[in-house]
């Protein structure tokens, strides 16, 4: 597994972005997968995640509602769809893949951070 992270930008609060987490040995189909991000001076925090079918997702209580991650298995591609986002959304975005293929809390490859800021 090799997670590539893309996608990020700046944007106004209330815009839209999505993130891409592509895998480029194309491997982590039997994988869940999980989007993380750190603000500056903070810890990293988890945001969403989803098992290896795509059947089940998981959301941090501060993106439910306004994001969305999904995957497309047949291009190794998990995304995060990120709408009405907020000043506090900024943060280095990262993925990683668990060796399981159920949602867990271990993950164990990471991809690359990508930043995303949002304007007031």
């Amino acid at each position: 597994v090799q997670l590539q992270a893309s996608g990020g930008g700046l944007v106004q609060a209330g815009g839209s972005l999505r993130l891409s987490c592509t895998d480029s040995r194309r491997t982590f189909t039997n994988n869940a997968v999980g989007w993380f991000r750190q603000a500056l001076g903070q810890e990293r925090e988890f945001v969403a995640a989803i098992n290896w079918r795509g059947d089940s997702t998981n959301y941090a209580d501060s993106v439910k509602g306004r994001f969305t991650i999904s995957r497309d298995n047949t291009k190794s591609t998990v995304y995060l769809q990120m709408n009405n986002l907020k000043p506090e959304d900024t943060a280095v975005y990262y993925c990683a893949a668990s060796l399981r293929a159920s949602i867990s809390e271990n993950y164990r490859y990471w991809g690359q951070g990508t930043q995303v800021t949002v304007s007031s």
